[in-house]
């Protein structure tokens, strides 16, 4: 059966080439909102980091109808970080539009993205979004995407893929570019034209792959996914199996059934084939599972999800300062929100160590990761995280393999020597050098992974801002041999206490200072950075010591250089692995792992010889 009434598509792109926005306006022009409503942008952005940063994180659901037909979506992630969000959605559709810029064309994830979904067999539509900003250049674009389409071998019904012009933000699609600019009507027509409607047995017994799960603090976990063939009824009795693990034979009842109506899930009493829907009430639910009748459990296929490729260690805070600012500090607490976080990001993985105040977690990046640890904070929650180190491989005869990345930089030509410089200091191999548009250079790098730990700031700095850069997990590869990561040593607090302008005046002719006046310090805290590559204790909380006599000049004001203040991912990409961040609610601070003067040398000596 062909449910001709539905549609199930995947919005898929290189990050900011507009698919949210893109989402937005299919919301609005299906008639979601109210002609007077007012709607923040990218509405499908709902968590604050996404909106912060102006990334999609997680993959979202939504519907809207077209001439009696339901047009299930899902806006997916274009960051590779978060490329395992977009691999187990693809499962619950029949095609994808893939949106790519007008004046960038088609980009590293925009490879990545489509090469997943070519892999599927999925029908695509192509969206050249952005035609109305300066310098775009759709009718090159569109020859670009063709010669990527046949590079990743897309069959002859892909490479007769339709195109489509659009501008997001303005609200109109056009199936050429010489057409009247009115509405998104073109894109929908093209929708229900190229994107086969989803197929299966209604009188079949009952499969329902479980894509994506969705965690709420009333019902607990929801799982999402399509209904593949048969019927799911509310209080249906119904088998939880998994492809992946043969022993999972769970007996469970359907408790609550969703499915999605623009950005609100739709209590429903049965969901029939092609609809895809949302199940609570199991809260062993999984990513992955099969939701099967207890008299044909067969699961579906489910492909493996790509492996993390680097981890760190989250550890109890135990710092002079622990417990002050946090809400959950002990290792009980950051051991359950670690733990709960597998429940819905399925590229992460949590283990526990030897010591009880330490967990290991590992992931797809360093974005990744300091999402995780910027979510934990603004919970409430208090801990201290070590370095992110690169997950090794063994090869053959038990050599290292290591992970790999395919970088991409899109740089003004002026700054190419740079970032070639510092590149092939951190092992990076130059595999091609193209002129780009508009007075840039396309440089393409095959590099270790860990050999762009710490380089993101280096490459803004080095590029006065201008720089774009894209990497790809590239496989792993025999060890490439050590990287220095940093050329500068640290100034550490000599004693506990708070910092005063005199001290900080006497020790910023050293280096560059992270700290202001007031800030709370404790002995072993970093507090700058040393122009040196040996670290040295400072004492910034001396105060001048008085006299009887005072000279004229005495008394004037002390003039401070401005601290250089640290995101959290400048600060998780700075500290060396013999230092900890500590993150607390309303502070960042980097810290020695031993505190102690005294053992910290004693370690140093112990590590030379």
């Amino acid at each position: 059966m062909v449910r001709e009434d539905i549609r199930n598509i995947a919005i898929i792109a290189h990050v900011d080439h507009g698919k949210t926005t893109l989402v937005d306006e299919l919301l609005k022009q299906s008639g979601v909102f109210r002609e007077n409503q007012e709607v923040m942008e990218r509405v499908m952005d709902s968590n604050d980091i996404e909106r912060e940063r102006g990334i999609t994180i997680l993959s979202k659901n939504t519907a809207v109808f077209y001439k009696n037909t339901k047009i299930n979506i899902i806006d997916t992630p274009g960051h590779a970080d978060f490329g395992g969000e977009v691999e187990r959605v693809l499962k619950m559709v029949n095609g994808v539009v893939l949106v790519v810029d007008a004046f960038e064309g088609p980009m590293p994830q925009t490879r990545f993205v489509l090469q997943k979904a070519l892999a599927l067999d999925l029908s695509v539509v192509v969206c050249i979004n952005k035609v109305d900003r300066d310098g775009a250049r759709p009718e090159e674009v569109v020859d670009e995407v063709l010669e990527l389409l046949m590079d990743l071998d897309a069959n002859d019904k892909q490479l007769d893929c339709p195109f489509v012009y659009a501008s997001a933000k303005a609200g109109w699609a056009a199936r050429e570019l010489d057409e009247p600019r009115k509405n998104m009507v073109p894109l929908f027509e093209t929708i229900l034209e190229s994107i086969p409607a989803p197929e299966g047995d209604p009188d079949a017994d009952t499969q329902v792959l479980i894509s994506t799960i969705d965690y709420n603090e009333y019902v607990g976990r929801i799982g999402v996914g399509k209904v593949d063939n048969g019927s799911l009824k509310v209080n249906q009795e119904v088998l939880l199996v998994n492809h992946h693990d043969p022993s999972k034979r769970q007996k469970v009842k359907i408790s609550k059934l969703y499915e999605f109506d623009g950005l609100n899930k739709v209590d429903v009493r049965e969901a029939n084939v092609g609809a895809i829907v949302a199940i609570s009430g199991i809260p062993d639910i999984r990513i992955g599972d099969t939701i099967c009748s207890p008299e044909n459990p067969v699961p579906i296929p489910f492909q493996k999800i790509s492996e993390p490729t680097i981890s760190m260690n989250v550890l109890v805070n135990d710092s002079p300062f622990a417990g002050q600012e946090g809400k959950y500090v002990t290792s009980r607490h950051i051991r359950d929100r670690l733990f709960r976080e597998l429940n819905t990001d399925v590229s992460l993985r949590v283990e526990e160590t030897d010591s009880a105040d330490c967990f290991k977690v590992s992931g797809r990046g360093e974005l990744h990761l300091s999402v995780l640890i910027e979510n934990m904070r603004r919970e409430g929650y208090e801990f201290a995280v070590s370095k992110a180190e690169v997950i090794y491989k063994t090869g053959p005869q038990g050599r290292p393999l290591e992970p790999m990345e395919r970088v991409y930089v899109d740089v003004p030509d002026e700054f190419a020597g740079a970032v070639i410089e510092k590149l092939s200091i951190r092992k990076g191999e130059l595999q091609s050098m193209n002129p780009g548009q508009g007075g840039t250079t396309r440089l393409e790098f095959s590099i270790p992974s860990r050999g762009l730990i710490g380089y993101r700031d280096e490459f803004l700095t080095d590029t006065k801002g201008n720089g774009v850069m894209n990497q790809l997990f590239d496989g792993y590869a025999l060890y490439k041999g050590e990287i220095q990561y940093r050329t500068t040593g640290s100034l550490i607090a000599y004693e506990t206490g708070v910092a005063v302008a005199y001290g900080i005046f006497n020790a910023q002719d050293r280096g560059i200072m992270f700290i202001r006046p007031g800030d709370k310090v404790y002995s072993g805290m970093v507090v700058g950075q040393n122009a040196k590559t040996d670290d040295i204790e400072v004492n910034v909380c001396k105060t001048k010591h008085l006299t009887n006599t005072r000279s004229s000049g005495a008394d004037e004001a002390l003039k401070l250089v401005p601290p250089k203040e640290m995101s959290l991912e400048q600060a998780m990409e700075y500290i060396g692995t013999d230092e900890l961040l500590e993150v607390t609610p309303k502070t960042l601070r980097i810290r020695k792992r031993i505190l102690d003067p005294t053992k910290r040398k004693r370690e140093m000596i112990r590590r030379k010889s």
